[in-house]
């Protein structure tokens, strides 16, 4: 039995050494092997052989989720959990890989006429520079519209979603989102800087991304010129919290 999980490992992919422990952890005491790999766009497939594969499977969906694979698996109404794809190589809004791959891979738009209503009258390279997004920033979106001879998804950002971006943003402390390096790698990374003072809180967001809440005064450039160097590859975002929705 095979499964494609809701998670993604790319950048160091120290993620397959975290993810095997989570395993160890989840169904370790099961009769069930299993082997880790990585799908196109970076989702984790997990190959499930044993006895016990099917309720192996089922914790997994419960711990991780599933992709809806199957484009025909896409519901209108629906909420899905992915990330933001290819952001900023076009102006009519944003892509959200949810995981379709059949019958051919394709991505949730984000149009331009919703950013707009949400988020003010500005292009949307500038709403991707204010507001720290980012590649592969775990997300959650609502699917609006289906095409299926198209072939295209068009969708909204969850309620939920809506809350946490705005909450990001007016809470009064600016943000680090790093993302393709587990978050024991960068605790690592602060506490060899001593900047592990500087933040006021460590947030997984999934297995290779993680949000820092800085304590107020903390200049974030600076948390990024320090620790850049000993997560590499990963990338490094600021998220400032003094910039406003118009």
């Amino acid at each position: 039995m095979e499964m494609v999980i809701l998670e993604k490992i790319y950048g160091d992919r120290s993620g397959f050494k975290k993810l095997n422990r989570k395993l160890s952890s989840l169904i370790g005491d099961l009769e069930v092997s299993w082997k880790l790999s990585i799908t196109q766009k970076q989702w984790v497939k997990v190959n499930l052989e044993g006895e016990d594969e099917e309720i192996s499977a089922n914790l997994l969906r419960e711990e991780f989720g599933e992709v809806p694979y199957r484009l025909k698996s896409v519901r209108e109404g629906g909420i899905y959990k992915g990330r933001f794809v290819d952001l900023g190589k076009i102006g009519y809004g944003v892509y959200v890989d949810i995981g379709v791959f059949t019958p051919t891979p394709k991505d949730a738009l984000v149009p331009l006429y919703y950013l707009k209503e949400e988020f003010g009258d500005k292009a949307v390279r500038k709403m991707i520079k204010d507001f720290g997004w980012v590649n592969n920033l775990p997300l959650e979106v609502e699917v609006e519209r289906v095409e299926f001879g198209a072939r295209e998804i068009e969708a909204h950002f969850a309620p939920e979603q809506l809350k946490r971006f705005k909450s990001w943003l007016s809470d009064g402390h600016d943000k680090l989102f790093i993302a393709g390096t587990t978050s024991e790698r960068i605790e690592e990374a602060l506490i060899n800087t001593g900047h592990s003072r500087d933040v006021r809180r460590i947030e997984e967001l999934g297995l290779m991304e993680t949000m820092l809440i800085l304590k107020k005064g903390t200049q974030a450039p600076g948390i990024i010129k320090v620790i850049g160097p000993y997560i590499k590859p990963a990338l490094i975002v600021a998220i400032k919290f003094d910039l406003p929705f118009e």
